[in-house]
């Protein structure tokens, strides 16, 4: 079984420019002769390589690792607001025209998503159910974060990129309504960072904002995920893999990787008051936060190993190249 991955970016940079670039996507072609599956990573990847691998007579699979930013909110949350500066045009766009695209270039083959919330979104828009197949993002065993330190303020870190999206604003407003000490570390950048720098200040609230780092998890007790709009966020398995305990928002696949009140706590998006009152709850019983992070810790290892994901991935494989769909 020869199975060939494509993406449109490489260590040399992007093979397509944009989605027209026929002769970046022209590159695909050679690398696909003999193989029995093409499996595709990115949008111009899947759009190219579903197609050439047809044509070359592969069996083909893309992993939709999530949905444009302006309409993953909707995922898992039919009363998601529109992201503000985003015209109507744009989102009938993606919901109209990018959606259907998607769908159409589904049944070309079959369709990976990392969440049951964005596959059962898939679904309720038409995705053939019979051609999606759901597998989570699998991580290695990491270091045990050890025991938290004492110390006065709780550290409650956050890794994400700093847009509307990720919700770092509804972190710092839950920091200023925290009754106990609290401390924030941010790692990430983006458009929002001078905008939640000034939130921050004004608000009295210790924050760091450390850019992008190697060790964001380093030196935190409790990760803080409050997305607006998530898929399967890599940061979270990473913490959980860590024995940190995790607080995020109940968005999209978030909940399928967080067992609330076992190996971390769920808050309902954009509430910083919820938020606060469950950094509260284990900043006052900080024997509470190793017991959330080794349970998290168990989870990864019980359904989020690598090992156990690729042999799913594989499993896939054999399936397709014993069957003629």
């Amino acid at each position: 079984m020869r199975v060939v991955y494509v993406s449109t970016i490489e260590r040399g940079g992007p093979l397509t420019h944009h989605k027209l670039d026929l002769l970046g996507a022209a590159a695909f072609w050679p690398r696909l002769r003999g193989a029995d599956i093409v499996h595709t990573h990115d949008r111009r990847a899947g759009l190219y390589g579903r197609i050439a691998g047809r044509a070359r007579g592969a069996h083909v699979i893309h992993t939709l690792h999530g949905l444009p930013e302006e309409i993953a909110g909707r995922v898992g949350r039919d009363d998601a607001p529109d992201p503000p500066g985003v015209t109507r045009g744009r989102i009938e766009w993606l919901l109209r025209g990018y959606l259907p695209i998607e769908r159409a270039l589904t049944r070309l083959g079959h369709v990976v998503s990392p969440s049951q919330a964005l596959a059962d979104f898939m679904v309720e828009r038409g995705f053939p159910a019979h051609l999606l197949h759901v597998i989570p993002y699998g991580i290695e065993p990491a270091s045990a974060s050890g025991k938290p330190e004492e110390r006065e303020a709780l550290v409650a870190g956050v890794a994400a990129n700093l847009e509307y999206w990720k919700g770092v604003d509804v972190l710092i407003e839950a920091a200023r309504l925290a009754d106990q000490p609290l401390r924030i570390e941010i790692s990430g950048d983006g458009s929002l960072r001078g905008d939640l720098e000034l939130q921050a200040r004004e608000a009295g609230v210790e924050a760091h904002f450390n850019g992008f780092v190697s060790e964001p998890l380093a030196g935190i007790d409790v990760l803080v995920q409050p997305s607006r709009a998530d898929n399967l966020p890599l940061a979270v398995l990473e913490a959980m893999a860590a024995g940190l305990p995790v607080v995020g928002a109940r968005v999209g696949g978030i909940p399928e990787l967080v067992a609330d009140g076992e190996s971390g706590i769920l808050v309902p998006p954009e509430d910083p008051r919820a938020l606060a009152a469950a950094l509260d709850s284990l900043a006052r019983d900080r024997g509470r936060l190793a017991e959330l992070g080794r349970r998290g810790r168990e989870r990864v290892a019980t359904h989020f190993s690598a090992e156990q994901v690729g042999r799913r991935t594989v499993a896939l494989y054999r399936e397709l190249c014993g069957s003629s769909t």
